[in-house]
């Protein structure tokens, strides 16, 4: 009788043993348990700690509250101004609610996937290339609002969304390269052009007070000078006044202008007053320029009617024949 109470109470204690190891869970501190009963919601999630259920009637499902990190996967589309881009991007996102994460969708992660994916693409074809490579925070902010909606009714939580990189096609890098660098080589120009421009505003107040004073040009000068001897070279540099030259340049002139008037006298001695009047009737007003011209350059006279000049003086003029007279004709006596 003993040992068949012993039994019994050893099959009890066993029994109850099992029990309470198949009724015992332990739900962990980032974690919240949905209890189903007979496939019936009971009561709220069960916080962290030990807690109870019935073995074979209750059910426990334990909800992740932790942040979760998701990657989305690259998605291809063309922008509002028509550039192919490939983006990609990640999600955070975490359960609020763990009994409408478990009741509402079948798989809240895949579903916030899907629909980061379907509004990334929706992104794409609503953003210039430009807001994608420059305006990143406006964009995250309004894929984060699309993907939120639905995800409220989820209940998870979306905490932030980033858009990792922008692929762009390697003919679109070379232009935008190429545009870049003629953006920069312009500010150049134009910071180049400035520096000019203040450069010569100071050159012209500096002319105005070297003007006001010959003496400081000299120095300036003597300073260049001294400047330019103090390195290791063999250059000799020796300035020469500007002035000098238009000096050297009006000496020239000078008696250039005063040797005209003395060819044309000579001119008129060598041909004669007599000679000079039928010359222009003939040739006209023209023609005694020319051949004035034409003795001033050579220094001897030209042929008339068969008669040589020397550079001497003319012949005697009843040697020199009309100019009426033929080729084939004596002069006359």
């Amino acid at each position: 009788m003993v040992e068949e109470l012993a039994v019994v109470g050893v099959a009890v204690v066993s029994g109850c043993v099992a029990y309470v190891m198949a009724a015992a869970k332990v739900v962990k501190q980032y974690e919240r348990g949905v209890v189903f009963r007979l496939g019936r919601l009971r009561g709220d999630a069960r916080r962290p700690g030990f807690t109870m259920i019935v073995p074979g009637i209750d059910r426990l499902r334990k909800v992740n509250m932790q942040i979760v990190t998701m990657p989305v996967p690259a998605q291809e589309g063309i922008t509002r101004d028509n550039v192919t881009v490939r983006v990609d991007a990640v999600v955070y996102f975490r359960v609020i609610d763990a009994a409408n994460a478990v009741i509402e969708v079948e798989d809240y992660r895949f579903a916030v996937s899907q629909m980061a994916q379907t509004s990334l693409r929706s992104i794409i074809g609503k953003s210039d290339l430009d807001d994608l490579l420059s305006n990143r925070e406006k964009l995250n902010q309004g894929l984060e609002l699309m993907i939120d909606s639905p995800a409220v009714g989820w209940g998870v939580q979306i905490d932030r969304v980033e858009i990792k990189d922008v692929s762009l096609p390697e003919a679109m890098k070379r232009s935008m390269a190429r545009q870049a660098e003629a953006d920069r080589e312009r500010r150049a120009r134009v910071i180049n052009a400035d520096a000019e421009l203040q450069a010569s505003k100071k050159l012209a107040q500096a002319a105005g007070v070297m003007s006001e004073q010959p003496a400081a040009l000299q120095l300036r000068l003597l300073q260049t000078v001294v400047a330019v001897a103090a390195e290791k070279n063999s250059t000799l540099v020796l300035p020469f006044p500007v002035e000098l030259l238009r000096f050297l340049e009006r000496a020239a002139q000078q008696p250039a202008a005063a040797g005209e008037p003395d060819r044309q006298a000579g001119y008129e001695r060598m041909v004669g007053p007599d000679r000079e009047d039928e010359l222009s009737r003939q040739d006209g007003s023209g023609g005694r320029e020319v051949e004035a011209a034409e003795v001033a350059d050579s220094g001897a006279s030209p042929a008339l009617g068969g008669a040589t000049m020397s550079a001497a003086g003319a012949l005697p003029r009843e040697d020199v024949p009309p100019l009426d007279a033929g080729p084939g004709e004596p002069p006359p006596e």
